[in-house]
This record gives C-alpha cells, structure tokens and sequence, in this order.
C-alpha cells in the first residue's frame, strides 16, 4: 500500500487512519483487539486516539481508549514497531485536569504513555485552543517532551485559520518547533471549517491533514434519510442535522456514484476525501470487521473526474 507523508514529520502512513474514539464505547476490548489486528494485517498503520476518550460514556473516567490500546501493543510487541500512535492532549478530564500549560502537557504526556504501555508518543497533538496558554508555553513543552524522546511529532485540532497562523508565527519566532499536522472536521457535507483559508494555510505550510467525522457521524453511509432512521443508531440525534435538501443532494449524487463503482455509499465518500488535495488521511472507525473490510475497499477505491465533480458539486 502506498504510504503518504504526514506533512514534513518524519512520519509516513497509510491513506486511512483508524479512530479510537470506539475503544471502551461501542467496541469492547475483544472487539477492539480484533480491529487493530484486521486493521494493521491489512497494510494500515496509524491509530488515532486522546487521553479524555471515551469520558462521556457513564463509568467511564476518560483514558479507556487509551488503556485497551496499551494492552493491545503488550499482547503484540512485534506490532509496536508496525503502528504509529497519535493522542491528543487538552481535553477535559475533570478535576482541572485539562488545556495547554506546560505543567498539564508534561503530567498528561506521561499519563498517556503510561496507559499506551509504550516509550514514546508518534503523534502528539493539542485537543483544543487553550485562551489560558501562550503559543509559545504550550510549543516550549512540546519541545522538551521531543528532546526528551517521548513524543516524535507535534500536531494540532480544532483550529481556526487565525489560530494556526498565529501558532505558525510564534514557533518561527522563538525557535520552538511547529505544529506540523492539522485534525480538522471535514467531510462532504461538513466542508465549512477547512475548505477556503484553513485548507489553503494547510497546503502552503505543507502540514499533513487527517480528518475527523470523515463520515458525518455516519450520515454519508446512505442509511438514514429520515427521521424515522434516526433511531437506527445512538448517534441518531447528532445526525438529524444533516437531513435538509442539501444533505438529500449529496446523498444522491454517492448513490450514484456507487452505481457506477460499484463501491458502498460511504466507500465513495472516504474516496472523495483521499483523493482531495490538502488531505492526508482520514480518520476512520469501525465495530466490526465486516465495517472494517469495507474500509478497507474505500482505500483501494478510485474515482474518476467525473465522479469528483459530480460529488464536489452536491456538496459545494
């Protein structure tokens, strides 16, 4: 499988990037095995998780996704030097255990490795913007985790155009390494946030991308177009927002394309994503392997010109 570079990290990685927002939520610790196994037997190598995943789930504390992965690199040592791990950190835990403040960055990076079992993080990325923390404080504990050989690359989430600009400059500035990855929200019906500045600041910094919500919280599978498909899935309030005349279009113009490919609906809509400039990787999760197969067809899925633009127009 050809691997792709993520931005100018040392790092390369396959065109799909499993989340791990499913461990210790809806994927138990067998099934969870069972995934990053399929996963990483079928060519793939980047895990993408957070220290506060997955703390809305009633009984949980946060740290869960990160603890199943952690067995699951002890039960499969010769793996570790296989997979790429990305946390993120900043997110809140409770207790004023949260932002960017170096004190923070530096405790949780050793709670992570801690739960990961393993000896340095591949991918460490801020969760959020943090008004309380400078730039320059956050980026300088970046620094010292690098030097210290327990991080190996900086990324970042959630922000704007403004803010990574911002972020840019300072790590310029004051010698401090950058942020080098981008974790936008992007998909076909959710293109708002990245396309235009954000995306545009992406290529020309040359920052590697992976997105989140690749799907629309499964919206763009085909299987709800309703409301009365909304109780199909738990996720069903958070995707009656995309039933409007514009989500309709969109959905249309994948059932075409899956006509034509043959491919499954959301097969086509994490080809579109591949396939887009600017883009890396999309993160992508599963619950089963029959899921986790068809994710795996979407990556070996390429669409024509025609096709692009018949789904770039449905969703502009």
């Amino acid at each position: 499988m050809k691997m792709r570079s993520l931005g100018k990290t040392a790092l390369e990685i396959a065109p799909l990037v499993f989340g791990g927002n499913v461990f210790g939520w809806t994927a138990d610790p067998k099934t969870s095995f069972d995934l990053l196994d399929g996963f990483v037997d079928a060519g793939f190598n980047a895990i993408d998780t957070a220290d506060v995943y997955s703390k809305w789930v009633p009984g949980n504390q946060g740290g869960e996704s990160e603890t199943i992965i952690g067995q699951w690199l002890k039960a499969n040592p010769a793996k570790r030097e296989k997979v790429l791990i990305f946390t993120k950190v900043g997110g809140d835990l409770g207790q004023g255990r949260k932002g960017l403040s170096e004190r923070w960055i530096i405790q949780a990076a050793e709670d992570s490795l801690h739960r990961l079992q393993t000896d340095r993080i591949d991918l460490y990325q801020s969760h959020w913007p943090d008004p309380d923390a400078a730039y320059g404080e956050t980026l300088g504990a970046y620094q010292k985790l690098l030097k210290a050989g327990k991080i190996r690359a900086v990324g970042c989430s959630n922000l704007s155009a403004p803010q990574l600009q911002e972020a840019l400059a300072v790590a310029k500035d004051l010698g401090l390494p950058r942020y080098e990855t981008l974790q936008p929200e992007y998909n076909l019906y959710d293109r708002g946030g990245f396309d235009g500045p954000l995306r545009d600041l992406a290529i020309r910094e040359g920052l590697g991308v992976i997105t989140y919500y690749s799907l629309a919280s499964g919206f763009l599978s085909g299987k709800y177009r309703g409301q009365d498909d909304l109780a199909k899935s738990p996720r069903g309030k958070g995707i009656a927002k995309y039933l409007t005349p514009r989500g309709d279009r969109i959905l249309k113009a994948l059932d075409q394309v899956a006509a034509r490919t043959g491919a499954k609906q959301a097969e086509v809509a994490l080809a579109w994503l591949i396939a887009r400039e600017g883009v890396t990787a999309p993160i992508v999760s599963a619950t089963s392997l029959p899921q986790l197969a068809s994710l795996v067809r979407a990556a070996g899925l390429a669409l024509s010109a025609e096709e692009v633009a018949l789904l770039d127009q449905a969703s502009a």
